[in-house]
């Protein structure tokens, strides 16, 4: 799993959604299971 600044590209791929999980955006993609990506960092309290 990447760690991307940016999801512009991850976004733009086939097959592939976006998904918002514990204050972290998630690509996953369900025709290329190995690209997957991450976006945030979980906020310290």
């Amino acid at each position: 799993m990447k760690v991307l600044s940016s999801l512009k590209s991850a976004k733009n791929r086939p097959g592939c959604q976006v998904v918002k999980r514990r204050g972290r955006v998630y690509v996953i993609c369900k025709t290329n299971p190995r690209f997957k990506a991450v976006q945030g960092k979980k906020k310290k309290r």
